[in-house]
């Protein structure tokens, strides 16, 4: 749906690198290597995000660093579109309807990192979870946003590793 907005597949997967995840950031030749892109294609993309401000750069080391521009009146709705695009609105709509019991929902893995690889790891905690419902609903949220889910069930979940896209916070009593 958005690539018919978003005609340029590189600009595309560098918008989901930099907006899926905002702690992301990447250089030039390890955007090249990541996106298996030129570096004239991911140059080129670069500057143009720059340009419209959606990208901010540093410098590190002799090396550029680009991120997402937190600060841009548009970053928000951009990371929405992002999320929405992934299907990750979707998962965690269909997740939160179904389950009920659900604590916290964390994104590992590729998408953790902004890559678009095709399947989304995903850490579902809370207590009771049902392994064989999940499954099922793991098929029905596949058909919905197109990309494989692997599910991971976890009573606890600590860990600083990861991307939280949901968190219920209980009152404490």
């Amino acid at each position: 749906m958005l690539e018919s907005l978003i005609t340029s597949k590189t600009r595309l997967r560098i918008l989901v690198k930099f907006f899926m995840n905002v702690a992301t950031n990447g250089y030039l030749r390890g955007l090249a290597e990541e996106l298996n892109e030129s570096t004239n294609a991911i140059r080129k993309e670069l500057n143009n995000l720059m340009d419209a401000g959606f990208l901010e750069k540093e410098t590190s080391k002799n090396k550029i660093i680009y991120k997402a521009n937190i600060k841009h009146p548009l970053f928000a709705i951009i990371q929405k579109i992002v999320r929405h695009h992934i299907g990750i609105e979707a998962m965690v709509e269909m997740i939160l309807q179904r389950m009920g019991d659900v604590e916290k929902v964390v994104i590992i893995g590729d998408y953790a990192n902004g890559n678009d690889s095709g399947t989304i790891q995903v850490i579902l905690v809370g207590q009771n979870l049902h392994a064989s419902y999940i499954d099922k609903l793991g098929a029905k949220i596949e058909n919905e946003i197109k990309r494989k889910v692997e599910f991971f069930l976890m009573s606890d979940y600590d860990d600083d590793k990861g991307l939280v896209i949901y968190e219920n916070h209980k009152p404490t009593v």
